[in-house]
């Protein structure tokens, strides 16, 4: 019986301890890949984050990046690089890792060629605050907690299907339970935390909803924009 005990505590802290390590993404974050540029027709229009696309800024779509990211953006082919910050979500083009504005491409020297294959290192990670760039109220963005914060965990491996909505990506444990809390009670909906890892680093991403079809998510979705204007829809079975 003790051994059993033990072998639970060491797995319970096993676990915190995955979640609760704190590694400075900046030091560790690099991705290679294919990057692309924003079509002249996306000009004025609104990104992910809110602000408009403007092609004179140095600014660029990433699928995970926290807004408001500062990232150096390297052409392997030529050495040139751009410091750009994310502030939209994609490329949702299959092998492509980020989206740079007109001008950021310029810098890179691929317009002609249209594609480059690039490296990306974090300088600056985002966490959605700051003035240029809307938030979600009620998104906890640091790790200070209270001295008595108590939370029950009923954890289980599950194999979700249809579509959900996603609300954010984290790296701390006590953003992942409060915003999960929040988001349970608020809108009494299922939410699922999906664990992918990005060059070696775990990254929490909490998706709300198990719908059928993608109509009942964007219902959902309807109701989260509001308070999480960077939530998007995402099907299950393509992550």
């Amino acid at each position: 019986m003790n051994g059993s005990r033990t072998l639970k505590k060491a797995i319970f802290i096993s676990f915190l301890a995955s979640f609760t390590t704190i590694i400075t993404l900046a030091q560790f974050y690099t991705q290679e890949g294919t990057a692309s540029f924003y079509a002249d027709k996306f000009e004025s229009r609104p990104t992910a984050s809110g602000e408009k696309y403007k092609h004179s800024k140095l600014t660029a779509a990433h699928k995970t990046l926290p807004f408001g990211t500062i990232v150096k953006v390297t052409n392997l082919s030529n050495q040139k690089t751009v410091e750009v910050k994310i502030n939209d979500r994609g490329p949702y083009v299959a092998n492509r890792i980020i989206d740079l504005s007109k001008s950021a491409a310029e810098q890179l020297g691929f317009i002609n060629q249209g594609l480059a294959e690039v490296r990306i290192a974090i300088l600056n990670p985002g966490d959605g605050k700051g003035n240029q760039y809307r938030t979600s109220p009620g998104v906890p963005t640091g790790d200070i907690v209270s001295e008595k914060e108590y939370y029950d965990f009923n954890i289980q491996r599950i194999n979700p299907k249809g579509f959900g909505v996603q609300i954010g990506s984290y790296r701390e444990i006590v953003n992942i339970v409060r915003l999960a809390e929040n988001l349970k009670t608020s809108y009494r909906k299922k939410v699922t935390v999906r664990v992918s890892i990005i060059d070696k680093e775990k990254f929490y991403k909490i998706i709300v909803g198990k719908e059928k079809s993608r109509q009942k998510a964007e219902q959902i979705m309807k109701k989260l924009i509001k308070r999480y204007p960077d939530c998007f829809i995402i099907s299950y079975e393509n992550l």
